[in-house]
Protein backbone atom coordinates (compact mmCIF):
# COMPACT_ATOMS: atom_id res chain seq x y z
CA UNK A 1 0.00 0.00 0.00
CA UNK A 2 1.37 3.28 -0.63
CA UNK A 3 2.49 5.45 2.12
CA UNK A 4 0.45 9.09 2.84
CA UNK A 5 2.42 11.99 0.79
CA UNK A 6 4.20 14.97 2.44
CA UNK A 7 5.48 18.29 1.27
CA UNK A 8 8.68 16.51 0.22
CA UNK A 9 6.71 14.40 -2.56
CA UNK A 10 5.96 17.45 -4.82
CA UNK A 11 7.75 18.03 -7.33
CA UNK A 12 8.47 22.00 -8.28
CA UNK A 13 8.49 23.35 -11.20
CA UNK A 14 10.50 26.91 -12.24
CA UNK A 15 8.40 29.48 -14.12
CA UNK A 16 10.59 29.04 -17.47
CA UNK A 17 10.15 25.40 -17.77
CA UNK A 18 6.51 25.98 -16.27
CA UNK A 19 5.81 27.79 -19.74
CA UNK A 20 7.70 25.25 -21.57
CA UNK A 21 5.12 22.44 -20.38
CA UNK A 22 2.03 24.56 -20.67
CA UNK A 23 2.88 25.22 -24.45
CA UNK A 24 3.62 21.30 -24.62
CA UNK A 25 -0.15 20.11 -23.14
CA UNK A 26 0.13 20.36 -19.73
CA UNK A 27 -2.91 22.47 -17.55
CA UNK A 28 -2.69 25.01 -15.16
CA UNK A 29 -4.34 24.73 -11.90
CA UNK A 30 -4.79 27.79 -10.13
CA UNK A 31 -5.93 27.29 -6.63
CA UNK A 32 -5.85 31.20 -5.35
CA UNK A 33 -9.24 32.73 -4.55
CA UNK A 34 -11.36 34.23 -7.20
CA UNK A 35 -10.53 37.47 -6.57
CA UNK A 36 -7.23 37.16 -6.36
CA UNK A 37 -7.36 35.12 -9.99
CA UNK A 38 -9.74 37.80 -11.27
CA UNK A 39 -7.01 40.46 -10.76
CA UNK A 40 -5.04 38.32 -13.78
CA UNK A 41 -3.89 34.86 -14.43
CA UNK A 42 -2.22 32.46 -16.85
CA UNK A 43 -3.59 31.85 -20.14
CA UNK A 44 -6.36 29.24 -19.91
CA UNK A 45 -6.15 28.63 -16.26
CA UNK A 46 -8.23 26.29 -14.31
CA UNK A 47 -9.11 28.16 -10.82
CA UNK A 48 -10.28 25.95 -8.17
CA UNK A 49 -9.75 27.72 -5.23
CA UNK A 50 -7.87 25.56 -2.64
CA UNK A 51 -8.82 27.76 0.75
CA UNK A 52 -11.01 30.97 0.99
CA UNK A 53 -10.92 34.07 2.13
CA UNK A 54 -13.81 34.54 5.20
CA UNK A 55 -14.00 37.01 7.84
CA UNK A 56 -12.07 34.67 10.39
CA UNK A 57 -9.28 34.06 7.75
CA UNK A 58 -8.65 31.73 5.46
CA UNK A 59 -10.30 28.31 6.04
CA UNK A 60 -9.62 25.07 3.13
CA UNK A 61 -12.17 24.51 0.40
CA UNK A 62 -14.11 21.23 1.61
CA UNK A 63 -14.77 20.22 -2.19
CA UNK A 64 -11.32 20.88 -3.89
CA UNK A 65 -10.84 17.41 -4.52
CA UNK A 66 -14.62 17.00 -5.50
CA UNK A 67 -14.46 20.47 -7.68
CA UNK A 68 -11.06 19.16 -9.49
CA UNK A 69 -12.06 15.83 -10.30
CA UNK A 70 -15.07 17.14 -12.26
CA UNK A 71 -12.75 18.93 -14.81
CA UNK A 72 -9.15 17.08 -14.34
CA UNK A 73 -8.67 13.58 -14.60
CA UNK A 74 -6.10 12.12 -12.38
CA UNK A 75 -3.74 11.17 -15.54
CA UNK A 76 -3.44 14.56 -16.45
CA UNK A 77 -0.39 16.52 -16.34
CA UNK A 78 -0.97 19.77 -13.76
CA UNK A 79 1.03 22.31 -12.62
CA UNK A 80 -0.28 23.83 -9.61
CA UNK A 81 0.08 27.23 -8.55
CA UNK A 82 -1.29 29.69 -6.34
CA UNK A 83 0.29 33.69 -5.56
CA UNK A 84 4.01 32.47 -3.98
CA UNK A 85 3.56 28.46 -3.63
CA UNK A 86 2.67 28.10 -0.33
CA UNK A 87 -1.02 26.91 -1.01
CA UNK A 88 -0.25 25.13 -4.27
CA UNK A 89 1.98 23.35 -2.39
CA UNK A 90 -0.32 21.87 -0.06
CA UNK A 91 -3.09 21.35 -3.11
CA UNK A 92 0.07 19.24 -4.20
CA UNK A 93 0.37 17.28 -1.38
CA UNK A 94 -3.83 16.50 -1.38
CA UNK A 95 -4.05 15.83 -4.64
CA UNK A 96 -1.28 13.34 -4.83
CA UNK A 97 -2.82 11.80 -1.69
CA UNK A 98 -6.04 11.43 -3.37
CA UNK A 99 -4.15 9.51 -6.66
CA UNK A 100 -3.39 12.11 -9.14
CA UNK A 101 0.27 11.07 -10.99
CA UNK A 102 1.58 14.05 -12.38
CA UNK A 103 1.37 17.22 -10.19
CA UNK A 104 4.02 20.12 -9.79
CA UNK A 105 3.50 23.05 -7.82
CA UNK A 106 5.31 25.81 -9.76
CA UNK A 107 7.68 27.77 -7.54
CA UNK A 108 6.38 31.22 -6.54
CA UNK A 109 3.22 31.00 -7.92
CA UNK A 110 1.93 33.74 -9.89
CA UNK A 111 4.01 36.42 -8.30
CA UNK A 112 7.11 34.80 -10.24
CA UNK A 113 5.48 34.33 -12.98
CA UNK A 114 4.37 38.18 -13.41
CA UNK A 115 8.44 38.72 -12.08
CA UNK A 116 9.08 37.02 -15.17
CA UNK A 117 7.45 39.09 -16.95
CA UNK A 118 5.24 36.41 -18.64
CA UNK A 119 2.03 38.04 -19.94
CA UNK A 120 -1.46 36.46 -18.76
CA UNK A 121 -4.95 37.17 -19.03
CA UNK A 122 -4.45 40.59 -17.48
CA UNK A 123 -1.70 42.92 -17.47
CA UNK A 124 1.10 41.93 -15.29
CA UNK A 125 1.58 45.75 -13.54
CA UNK A 126 -1.95 45.51 -12.71
CA UNK A 127 -1.72 42.22 -10.78
CA UNK A 128 1.43 44.09 -9.17
CA UNK A 129 0.04 47.01 -7.76
CA UNK A 130 -3.36 44.72 -6.79
CA UNK A 131 -1.70 42.19 -4.47
CA UNK A 132 -0.95 43.11 -1.06
CA UNK A 133 1.30 40.08 -0.15
CA UNK A 134 3.90 40.92 -3.17
CA UNK A 135 7.33 42.32 -1.65
CA UNK A 136 7.86 44.77 -3.43
CA UNK A 137 11.23 45.64 -4.87
CA UNK A 138 13.31 48.62 -3.84
CA UNK A 139 13.88 50.50 -7.33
Amino acid sequence: MDSTKSNEDVSHVDVISAKDLLSSGHSYLDVRTAEEYNRGHIDKAINIPYMFLIEEGRVKNPDFLVQVSAVCQKEDHLIVGCNSGGRGLKACVDLLNAGYKDVRNLEGGYSAWVDNEFKGDQAAEQFKTACKFRPRANN
